[in-house]
């Protein structure tokens, strides 16, 4: 088994980390938030991530997880670093990769043998070949091999993904380094896990290029429905019948408020960013961009629709404020934009979410806050649901609409019965789904 240091404790950090550790290496987590690590050691998990609580509890009492900021002494130790730091978007829309390059510069300064250096961050295309040659600038006599690993962990089913892949993606430029990486991944290997061989160059573009096409089902489909609301089409039938096409899929064709999260927003503008670099038009990648910015709009307008534009000391109730279900992650959220507009328009409005509503906080402070959807609700002059919670997938649309004091609603995530909301003359909009 391997000693594996791993610098970042965010999503991708904290959850490789433990799952790495369920395979049975000995791993440190590291951070430079001495907080952040305090919490860990007392069992405090910084993020919302079904089952990810029970995985580090379990490898801790093990003795197979640690957490520390003491970065140099784990540099020293391990065999393979991981750099799991974050990568944003700059104003330009490019990655930004300060926190990259400063924990390079801190693992070039203290290597002392041969070492496996490994990327779990997301970075564009050549970051790999700067690496290797900030490390050989800094410490020109050592011994080392650098790997790009990229991650493919959903929010919200980001354990399962980590510990049961379709497939690991491992770029390096000897094989040494690949052999070393696959006894990393070995009980995935012996489940026959398809374990690809890349260069590294490949490895960076390979997530761009998964992220982005994900991405750009998601703004097709979103598209789609907006048409089907023209001609009256069902966009759930539609999407059904195109997913049982083999060559199609039914994975990302599901209509709604358009994507959001950590990962697909800067994803794709640091691919397009990257094109416009090299001089490449990429027309798709700019369209669904283009598109996901247009459906937000768009669900608003549905609800001033419906209220007559007349929004001003209206109480709007906004349910589901994190970019999907089972993550407390707000980043690129639709809810963002929407409960900003409608607080600009003058709107009274009222949120709830199971997980988010702390994160949600520190971006919104005007406006309320409400513990139960049943609170949040009650005497709104409209409700819209933006996020597919099976909570929200289980209310009472009978108590809702006697909660509610006019019976508006906006399903942007079409979890609800349109059957069941004409009986009980709700005025009522979707996305996809023709309602008259």
């Amino acid at each position: 088994m391997k000693k594996i240091t791993i610098i970042g404790t965010g999503y991708v950090g904290l959850v490789s980390g433990a799952g790495l550790a369920e395979f049975g290496h000995e791993v440190a987590c590291l951070d430079i938030d001495e907080n952040k690590i305090k919490n860990l050691n007392s069992g405090k998990i910084p993020i919302y991530e079904p089952g990810l609580e029970n995985l580090v509890r379990k490898n801790v009492q093990d003795k197979r997880l640690a957490f520390s900021s003491d970065i140099e002494k784990n540099i020293i130790e391990s065999n393979i670093i991981f750099i799991a730091v974050g990568t944003p978007q700059d104003e330009n829309g490019k990655a930004d990769l300060k926190a990259v390059k400063s924990v390079v510069d801190l693992v070039a300064n203290n290597l002392n043998n041969y070492k496996i250096i490994c990327t779990k961050s997301t970075v564009p295309v050549g970051t790999g070949k700067w690496i290797e040659s900030q490390i050989k600038s800094i410490n020109p006599n050592l011994d080392f091999d650098y790997v790009s690993n990229p991650e493919f962990l959903r929010e919200g089913a980001a354990v399962n993904d980590f510990l049961s892949p379709d497939r690991v993606i491992i770029g390096s430029r000897t094989e040494k380094a690949f052999n070393e990486m696959k006894e990393v991944y070995r009980p995935l290997y012996i489940n026959e896990t398809p374990i690809l061989s890349t260069s590294i160059e490949t490895a960076e573009m390979i997530k761009y290029a998964s992220n982005s096409f994900l991405a750009l089902k998601i703004s097709y489909i979103n598209e789609i429905a907006n048409l089907c609301e023209e001609v009256g089409a069902d966009v759930h039938q539609v999407a059904k019948a195109m997913g049982q096409d083999g060559r199609i899929s039914s994975k990302f064709l599901h209509p709604g408020p358009g994507f959001g999260g950590s990962c697909f927003p800067k994803d794709i503008q640091a691919l397009y960013a990257l094109g416009k670099e090299k001089n490449i038009e990429l027309n798709t990648i700019d369209a669904t961009i283009k598109t996901n910015k247009n459906q937000k709009k768009r669900i608003l307008n549905k609800l001033l629709r419906l209220l007559n534009n007349q929004v001003t000391g209206k109480k709007i109730a906004v349910l589901g404020l994190s970019f999907k279900p089972n993550t407390d992650d707000i980043r690129e959220s639709p809810s963002l934009y929407i409960i900003s507009e409608l607080s600009k328009l003058g709107a009274v409005v009222d949120a709830y979410d199971p997980v988010a509503i702390e994160n949600f906080k520190s971006m919104h402070q005007n406006i309320n806050y409400s513990g139960t959807w049943k609170e949040c609700v009650k005497d709104a002059d409209a409700c819209i649901v933006l996020t597919e919670w099976n909570e929200f997938r289980g209310m009472d649309l009978n108590e809702l609409k006697s909660l509610l004091k006019t019976p508006i609603l906006i399903d942007a995530k079409n979890i609800f019965s349109i059957e069941k909301l004409k009986l009980l003359k709700f005025n009522y909009d979707n996305v996809g789904r023709n309602f008259s």
